[in-house]
């Protein structure tokens, strides 16, 4: 039995193949060069055979200069066959004694620089020539035949096996002319090859077929062509020397033609190579879904319980490797595969994903219930001679993946015992140590460097700026990161974000830090906050310098400061935030924000807003990113960040907008009744919203509801949005509500009365503030202890959740009934 832990990525075979591969894209670009003329090295002789003039050559050529070669040692012959001279110059200079068998410096011919060139007439006439060693072998062992071969070149091909070319002949890695036609899926030549009886058998280096090659690019054509050979047809079934079968390297690669064709021909489907590895195996380290799919639909379940010697399954095998959520779905919902099975050396798929640092195949197993407790034997302890016995924890802590670990600790469940590989003090009755791993800190700190030097070289040098040409003044905002400030660079008026110096041994502050520069730097727009620069130069004098927005956030302006706002001035700055997030969506990279919400809305003096703080943002096609994970803040949260079920789009930043809207209009936060993850539940799993009230205009009303879709494929996009709130600017029914409204951004002093009319509000606690103050003008004779008992509002479950009758928790309330039902309380309240 193998180890686990010491499987090699890639087997001798693909290591080898992966050699050859290099070596035929060296042969090319050795060729390319040869053919590249040097005007600035070359003699006047030396030119006019690179253009193929017979005349001028003839008159230019003299016994010393016939002689004549460059530095890479082509002769004026090789220039000729490289750039396509004619019959009459070929003929020319070999009368004058050039041969056609001198090798460049690169090991070429001038046979060679023609059949690479695919000058069929060139060719043809170097063969004239007596000297012509059709069959000399050049760069990397290849002959005419096997460079035609290699470019398609059928009529060269056809002309050197007409002149004696050797059809089975092998170049340096034992390939004949067939397999390397086979490997670039040259249909044509093939077709020739064989038909000159071509061994389609035969062995390379590592005794590997044409048809192992050609199953492995996919080239289905070409497999037909070996497999009905009319003289000796390839054999369905052969194998190279680490036993591997066409069939093994066509499911690895993933080609499900090639296999459905295979199949048909009698493959064996559950044979297995050296490794113990079936052709479902190497699917599935591969992560072709439909390849797996197939082979169990059409060859039945028998590999499903197969080992290899390395302990693993093909659910292991997927697992490995990471690369499909999907495929490991698929295998769990197969009857006969057991999600804790243990491999003959104790290792679960869990422990699998763990070792590799899949971390959301890690997730999903655990959602999936597997047991995190099961141990897998590793080698002898040296200082007990038993066994070592270790959790999935512990390959995690072992290869360094903290986040895994981190995941694992708080997936175990208080009612498990102790169970082994746990990481705890001594004495500390089994707590855990949150210590990152001696692999896992190196690894990040690595990453961390690395990620701060790429930033240094690619961010412009204007841009970065030094700590003490910065003025710090008063703080004006903070969070886990560290501190923003007021301050002054070059005497105009900036926010400096300054990051504290002890959140940078995390890689995830780090992380932040260089994804908001790199991101911020590439902004240009009137509705996303301005970046002056940031600096790089200490890690504990990180900081990032942007516009100063004297008016500070939404957030605070509604719900800090209370000020009023009047409607035409919320649709104003609606429309700036949405100009700004369409300018984020439609650039070049797309930008996803992740965290919008009213404490990243920034009000200028004038009310015009701009989009802020980019720390939870990302470029939208970066694969490494993962689009699953929940960042921001809750309570403006998509449903599909929140429940991580699906990757998440540029629509999930549409609905922390329709939020944002409604607290906009309303005056009040979404959900305010609830904390912020009870609120993110409730919108995710109930399909709650908050309630609309009756004075919000129309069209905002069916924005709102279309943004909030809990389907983000029925939301629309910003460059949808921006020209509805422009509309409804201008209708009558905005200015008629403004004109009776107060002017913008108007404070509200404490000895100033509300305005009578009915707020912009849209829960039951606005509503009972506004009635009591009514009360309070109007009824001298009802306490205030008394309007509060008749408008009592519900009281909050033990899940904390209220039974609000104007919202949609419960039940769905048409206007009609809102308005009786306002008429009712404020009846009441007068009474």
């Amino acid at each position: 039995m193998g180890n686990f832990k010491s499987r090699p990525t890639v087997s001798c075979a693909d290591e080898l193949k992966k050699k050859i591969s290099e070596s035929y894209s060296l042969f090319r670009s050795r060729a390319i060069e040869d053919l590249r003329p040097n005007e600035k090295d070359w003699s006047e002789i030396q030119l006019v055979c690179g253009k193929g003039d017979y005349n001028k050559v003839v008159e230019l050529v003299t016994e010393e200069n016939i002689q004549e070669k460059t530095d890479g040692g082509l002769t004026l012959l090789h220039i000729v066959g490289g750039y396509g001279g004619s019959r009459t110059l070929i003929k020319f200079l070999l009368e004058k004694g050039l041969k056609t068998d001198t090798l460049s410096r690169r090991q070429f011919t001038a046979l060679h620089l023609a059949a690479y060139r695919g000058d069929a007439e060139c060719v043809q006439c170097l063969l004239e020539s007596p000297d012509t060693d059709i069959n000399l072998a050049g760069n990397s062992g290849l002959t005419a035949l096997h460079i035609a071969a290699m470019c398609g070149f059928q009529e060269i091909a056809e002309v050197l096996i007409d002149n004696g070319a050797k059809v089975n002949m092998q170049d340096a890695v034992n390939f004949t002319p067939l397999h390397i036609a086979c490997n670039f899926g040259n249909e044509k030549v093939v077709s020739v090859l064989i038909s000159q009886r071509a061994d389609v058998n035969a062995a390379g280096g590592v005794r590997e077929r044409p048809l192992h090659l050609a199953c492995s690019r996919g080239h289905l054509q070409v497999t037909r062509l070996l497999m009905e050979a009319p003289q000796q047809p390839a054999e369905v079934n052969v194998t190279d020397d680490e036993e591997h079968y066409p069939v093994h390297f066509c499911c690895k690669s993933g080609h499900l033609n090639v296999l459905s064709y295979l199949l048909e021909k009698k493959a064996l489907p559950h044979v297995c190579n050296i490794y113990g590895d079936t052709p479902l195996h190497l699917a599935c380290y591969s992560g072709k879904v439909e390849i797996v799919k197939h082979l169990i639909s059409v060859t039945g379940l028998e590999s499903l319980g197969k080992e290899n010697i390395f302990s693993e399954t093909p659910l292991h095998s997927a697992c490995t490797s990471g690369r499909s959520l999907e495929l490991i779905k698929y295998l769990l919902e197969l009857p006969s595969v057991n999600i804790n099975h243990q491999g003959k050396d104790g290792h679960t798929a869990l422990h699998s994903a763990c070792y590799h640092g899949h971390i959301r195949v890690v997730q999903f197993l655990l959602e999936c219930g597997a047991d995190m407790n099961l141990v897998a034997c590793a080698e002898m302890s040296s200082v007990t001679d038993k066994k070592e016995e270790q959790t999935p924890l512990m390959w995690a802590y072992e290869q360094g993946h903290d986040t895994i670990v981190t995941l694992l600790k708080h997936h175990k469940r208080p009612q498990d015992e102790s169970a082994c590989g746990d990481y705890s003090q001594p004495g500390g009755e089994g707590s855990y140590v949150s210590v990152p791993s001696p692999l896992g800190k190196l690894k990040s700190m690595t990453r961390e460097k690395i990620d701060v030097l790429q930033l240094r070289s690619a961010l412009p040098r204007y841009f970065q700026l030094q700590i003490t040409d910065l003025d710090f003044q008063e703080p004006i905002g903070s969070g886990s990161f560290g501190k923003v400030y007021k301050g002054k660079y070059l005497g105009k008026t900036v926010a400096i974000k300054r990051y504290r110096a002890s959140s940078f041994g995390c890689k995830s502050d780090v992380d932040m830090f260089c994804r908001e520069v790199a991101i911020l730097s590439k902004l240009n727009s009137p509705f996303v906050i301005s970046f002056v620069g940031a600096s790089l130069d200490d890690p504990s004098n990180f900081a990032i310098v942007t516009q100063f927005v004297a008016g500070g956030s939404l957030f605070s302006i509604l719900h800090e400061q209370k000020r009023v706002i009047d409607l035409q001035s919320k649709l104003t700055i609606a429309s700036d935030v949405a100009r700004g997030m369409a300018y984020l969506h439609n650039l070049p990279q797309p930008i996803i924000h992740r965290d919008l919400n009213s404490h990243n809305i920034l009000l200028d003096e004038n009310g015009h807003a701009v989009v802020a703080d980019f720390g939870e943002s990302r470029f939208l096609l970066s694969e490494e990113d993962n689009m699953t994970k929940q960042p921001g803040n809750l309570r403006w949260m998509a449903p599909e960040i929140f429940t991580q079920c699906t990757k998440y789009s540029i629509k999930a930043d549409v609905f922390s907008f329709s939020l944002c809207i409604w607290e906009l209009l309303s005056g009040e936060l979404p959900f305010a009744h609830l904390k912020p993850a009870a609120a993110a539940a409730e919108m995710a799993y109930h399909t709650t919203r908050p309630p609309i009230a009756v004075t919000f205009p129309k069209p905002i009303v069916a924005l709102l509801q279309s943004c909030w879709n809990a389907s983000a494929d029925d939301r629309p996009e910003f460059k949808e949005i921006v020209p509805i709130l422009e509309d409804c600017k201008q209708t009558q029914v905005v200015a008629l509500l403004n004109s009776s409204g107060v002017s913008s951004l108007k404070e509200v002093s404490e000895g100033e009365d509300s305005p009578t009319s009915p707020p912009i509000a849209g829960n039951v606690m606005a509503l009972r503030t506004h009635w009591e103050q009514e009360a309070s003008k109007n009824s001298s004779s009802v306490p205030i202890d008394e309007l509060r008992r008749r408008l009592q509002y519900p009281q909050v479950d033990k899940n904390g959740y209220v039974s609000d009758p104007l919202s949609t928790l419960g039940i769905s309330v048409t206007i009609e009934q809102t308005k009786k039902l306002l008429e009712s309380a404020f009846n009441q309240s007068q009474t």
